[in-house]
């Protein structure tokens, strides 16, 4: 190790953990979004769901056990939002194509 790279590595390390905690520890919801698309084929617009993931928040200052029950929290809230939100997003998507095959019946 060079004389000048003594406190490169600590700082390294600091930031590596806080840029780690603050990806991890954040809380992730998910909502389904309807996006629109053309088909040249039918010429007509066509409506879809997708889903997006949103970071709501981020535990920057969690200690020890505490910290492990704001992540288990936050993991139980992303899995519940996923269901809930896919599973709107696979009904929307069915009836978003039921009214494309109503529009153009050969696809």
């Amino acid at each position: 190790m060079r004389d000048g790279d003594v406190g490169l590595r600590p700082r390294a390390r600091a930031a590596a953990l806080a840029l780690g905690t603050a990806a991890l520890g954040g809380c992730v919801v998910f909502m389904p979004e309807t996006t629109i698309r053309y088909n040249p084929a039918c010429g007509t617009m066509e409506r879809h769901m997708e889903l997006r993931a949103y970071q709501t928040a981020a535990f920057v200052s969690c200690r020890n056990d505490g910290c492990a029950e704001l992540l288990v929290l936050a993991g139980a809230v992303s899995a519940a939002s996923l269901v809930v939100s896919g599973s709107i997003a696979v009904v929307g998507d069915i009836v978003y194509w039921l009214e494309a095959v109503q529009r153009c019946p050969g696809k």
